[in-house]
């Protein structure tokens, strides 16, 4: 659930300048091991302000339902904001 600022957009054209981090919810693969070492793997889902400000206003479950409410395609890195 945390995020980062990539500082510009994060491809030409694109509203999305933050990065949320998330889990693999339902995936079979979120962790393992590699050379005995665990390993943790995590979704980097691009994100505007607006919704990185949302998420630290009302909480990453609220941005979530937001996200499945509006139908967003996450992957989308050229969508316009959900908020």
């Amino acid at each position: 659930g945390h995020t980062v600022n990539f500082g510009r957009p994060w491809l030409a054209g694109s509203s999305c300048d933050h990065g949320l981090l998330s889990t693999m919810d339902g995936a079979k693969v979120e962790r393992a091991t590699i050379d005995e070492k665990e390993v943790h793997f995590l979704w980097l889902i691009p994100i505007t302000e607006a919704e990185r400000d949302y998420k630290i206003k009302f909480g990453l479950e609220a941005l979530d339902e937001l996200f499945v409410e509006k139908e967003v395609d996450c992957a989308d890195a050229l969508r316009a904001s959900s908020v």
